[in-house]
């Protein structure tokens, strides 16, 4: 008899206690097609978009290939600089939409195996070191390209 009484308590305590608990600050992301990013995320990573990658270069005085293309007029770029901007530029996208797809499926491999329940601490290490070693390289080609086109306008402020 205590047990069939117990028993119900006990639930009805559980679910009163989950029921209080905070919404989890992840709500509604385990329906995501990678759960770790978002949809804008997928897109810049797949698109080659900079997504604050090289802030250390743009805050510092290193213009990006495509902030001198836009402001190509007001920067009076010469027809040569134009032109190497535009491959400078063409070269940091496909190497970035590379990069890219390779976090994504990186990432899309870390997820699987959280969700197959197949994870371990060494494909932990493994998925996780991937996953960084591929940002750092995405990072390093944004960056080099701000290092890239800071001496092609010093040259460029050389000639003039």
């Amino acid at each position: 008899m205590l047990n069939r009484l117990f028993v119900p308590i006990l639930v009805l305590a559980a679910s009163t206690a989950l029921a209080q608990m905070p919404a989890s600050p992840y709500a509604g992301q385990q329906n995501r097609a990678i759960k770790a990013l978002s949809a804008e995320d997928i897109r810049d990573l797949a698109e080659g978009r900079g997504m604050g990658l090289a802030k250390a270069a743009e805050l510092n005085g290193y213009p990006g290939p495509l902030h001198v293309l836009e402001l190509a007029n007001e920067l009076r770029l010469t027809a040569a600089q134009r032109s190497t901007t535009e491959a400078l530029y063409q070269r940091m996208q496909s190497d970035a939409k590379r990069l890219g797809e390779a976090i994504l499926q990186a990432e899309q491999n870390l997820d699987r195996q959280f969700s197959e329940r197949r994870i371990d601490p060494a494909s932990l290490q493994a998925a996780t070191a991937s996953v960084a070693a591929l940002t750092g390289e995405l990072r390093a080609v944004h960056l080099a390209a701000h290092l890239e086109q800071n001496a092609l306008l010093k040259i460029g402020r050389a000639h003039v």
